[in-house]
């Protein structure tokens, strides 16, 4: 307990601390504005290069003046000698450089400041990277010096000087002028350690740029890949356009919509889950071939792989198929690696994917048999397969039909051994309501997805173009909403208007961006490739990220304790527990139980089910250990990154939903007026992963 409290009185002196550091940087900012000297009133700066500019001149330019001239050689000299040799070398070769010397102008934010009497060096990031400045008195003058000497990590200056290189060899710019931009009133986090914790680099992400190089590299290449698939596709004469994302019917695919309310119209609007129904419009219209890149949004949980807004890609092309689309979709995921990763052979998450060699063909059903020595092709009625997903362990509901459960079996057996790039073609009828039935098969569609590492990558149809098959298939998808599916799709008039004026056979398509991004640049979770990811909402602050606007008081600036005894007494009054048990239970049998703290490494919802998250934890050991929790009615995946919980680690391996869960969480449930609640136990974070309990 004592060292709790330790612990707890250590961090509130920290917080004192940096909070006194925050008002000296206000006071810092109050005597420059009364000396009239406000950097917030500049209002542009004549910024000539960016940091590797600067490298790169200069490199060029000592080429061609210094030419091949050799490193000194010191073979033979004592120190004493070498050192002055190698002195005089470095003050000739300044000399010729001073002499055609090359100025800049360069604007950054200060990440390193070595303050040393008459002279100081400073480290300026810009957008592409960082370059070594030298101020000293004698180069801008002793005014402007002092001035310096003042400025703070995290302030954004301009310099303007002439570039040279040190004696240690670094490009440095050698400043004539430095003019404060900007006055940061708060501090970065400390330079070893950066900014870690993960919720915080989300919710601010601008930290998250400043502190970590590579954040802000893979934001650029996500904005290279879009702009190579858009030359893709304009090298195929597509053209891009745009589609309403304020619906009244939101079709397109199977997703529970978000709603909202048009006050000038009063009526009820929902956001877009898809942007098929209308790009199959411009297709009815004549324009042939047309892409959409823009936002869509599903009311769905949050995990690594899903965001409930994202960037999607769906393009139609007339008078092709889904084989057409085959081809578009290999040929442009190999253009892409080429481009943005410098070959087609890339890695992801340890594990080398190969997108040169042709990608894997197989059928659904194929795919089902291979991995699960099932044969649905075998399987004649709904009532066989739902006999065969029993005895498989399958959950499914009463609802279901053959078709769906092959989608299960595929779900369960398949979809994670789709490690190399591999096209799954074929797909039952009960789940394509928008595609082609094939010839050959009418239980089946023309319809592919893409598998890469074990995600899907995209989805493609020969679309129906046929308006009386799909008025059908829009009452079978009624019936299901009836029925209580909440994503069922609805009938949209006005397209089957569109249908019967006529749609040329067409190839469509749609990519998930993020999950394109996370593959090209070898990210993990979603919320790594999104600016701006969805994040629940913390209640401090009107921005609601957690980010007070006020400085604190000192009474207020102690860390809460999770611990502690909460300031208002909580009403227990309507809590129902169950009854204590009255068996007692020997201690030898009690003290085989291994209870252990944990640490969530990643959490995620279990594709397919409504209850289950997937918890990867460490245990304190060199393993990684996988859980299965059934409590995502009451948590989002999200929110338990990072935690500390306490697990049962030596029980045995449960197959759950084709995974094994190896050890269970504890959680503490009660009901309240009739509804049951759950909490999670979550313990102090100061507990090691590992640490055992007794």
């Amino acid at each position: 307990m004592k060292g709790q409290q330790d612990q707890n009185g250590k961090g509130q002196n920290q917080e004192l601390d940096l909070n006194r550091v925050r008002q000296v940087r206000r006071e810092k900012l109050a005597e420059l504005q009364a000396a009239g000297k406000d950097p917030f009133v500049i209002t542009t700066y004549d910024q000539t290069h960016h940091s590797t500019e600067v490298g790169e001149l200069y490199s060029a330019h000592e080429k061609e003046l210094l030419g091949d001239r050799p490193a000194v050689d010191t073979a033979g000299m004592d120190e004493a000698q070498a050192r002055e040799a190698v002195n005089a070398d470095y003050t000739e070769r300044r000399a010729i450089m001073d002499a055609s010397p090359i100025h800049v102008s360069v604007a950054g934010r200060i990440m390193l400041k070595r303050v040393m009497g008459k002279a100081s060096f400073c480290h300026v990031q810009d957008r592409d990277g960082k370059v070594q400045v030298y101020v000293s008195r004698d180069g801008i003058g002793e005014e402007p010096y002092a001035e310096f000497k003042k400025m703070d990590i995290g302030d954004i200056i301009g310099v303007k000087g002439y570039v040279f290189r040190t004696k240690t060899g670094e490009i440095s710019i050698h400043a004539e002028e430095v003019t404060l931009l900007s006055k940061s009133l708060q501090i970065l986090p400390e330079k070893f350690h950066g900014i870690t914790d993960v919720d915080t680099r989300y919710r601010q992400r601008y930290i998250d740029l400043i502190m970590n190089p590579e954040v802000k590299d893979t934001f650029r290449k996500r904005s290279q890949i879009i702009k190579e698939i858009r030359n893709f596709l304009d090298g195929r004469d597509f053209i891009e356009v745009e589609t309403p994302m304020l619906v009244s019917n939101a079709g397109g695919a199977a997703a529970r919509p978000f709603e909202t309310h048009f006050n000038a119209l009063d009526e009820d609007l929902k956001l877009r889950i898809s942007l098929e129904l209308y790009l199959k419009r411009l297709i009815v219209g004549g324009l042939e071939r047309v892409y959409e890149i823009g936002r869509v949004f599903r009311n769905e949980g949050l995990d690594t792989r899903h965001n409930p807004e994202f960037t999607l890609m769906e393009l139609y092309q007339a008078y092709t198929d889904y084989e057409g689309m085959m081809e578009l979709t290999e040929s442009m995921f190999r253009y892409l690696a080429e481009k943005v990763c410098g070959s087609a052979v890339i890695e992801y998450n340890g594990t080398v994917i190969d997108m040169a060699k042709p990608f894997t063909r197989l059928s659904m059903t194929e795919a089902v048999k291979q991995y699960s020595g099932v044969d649905f092709d075998e399987i004649k009625t709904d009532e066989e397969a739902k006999a065969i997903a029993r005895e498989k362990n399958i959950e499914f509901e009463e609802r279901h039909k053959k078709g769906d459960i092959l989608n299960l079996f595929f779900d369960e057996f398949c979809e994670e051994k789709m490690i190399q790039p591999t096209f799954i073609t074929d797909h039952p009828i009960e789940i394509s309501p928008l595609t082609k039935k094939k010839p050959s098969d009418p239980s089946k569609v023309e319809r592919f997805e893409l598998y890469i590492y074990g995600r899907e990558m995209c989805n493609a149809y020969s679309e129906l173009n046929d308006p009386i098959d799909q008025r059908e298939r829009f009452k079978a998808q009624d019936a299901l909403s009836a029925a209580g599916d909440e994503e069922a799709q609805h009938t949209d008039e006005d397209f089957l208007n569109a249908l019967e004026v006529g749609m040329p056979p067409t190839g469509g398509i749609g990519y998930g961006i993020d999950r394109l991004v996370m593959l090209l640049t070898n990210s993990q979770a979603i919320r790594d490739v999104l600016l701006f990811p969805t994040m629940k909402s913390i209640k401090t602050g009107s921005e609601g990220n957690g980010v007070s606007s006020e400085v604190s008081e000192e009474a207020a600036a102690a860390p809460a304790d999770p611990f502690a005894a909460p300031a208002e007494p909580i009403d227990f009054s309507k809590v129902e527990i169950e009854p204590l048990f009255k068996d007692f239970v020997d201690f030898d049998t009690f003290s085989k139980s291994d209870f252990r703290a944990v640490k969530v490494l990643e959490c995620e919802a279990v594709p397919k089910s409504k209850k289950l998250l997937k918890f990867v934890l460490d245990d304190g050991t060199d393993e990684k250990r996988v859980i299965l929790s059934g409590i995502h009615a009451f948590y989002e995946p999200e929110q338990l990154i990072g935690k500390t919980l306490i697990a049962i680690v030596n029980l045995p391996p449960r197959a759950m939903m084709g995974m094994e869960s190896n050890g269970m969480l504890l959680s503490a449930i009660h009901k309240e007026e009739g509804e049951e609640k759950l909490n999670l136990l979550m313990v102090d974070p100061h507990i090691p992963a590992g640490a055992k309990l007794y």
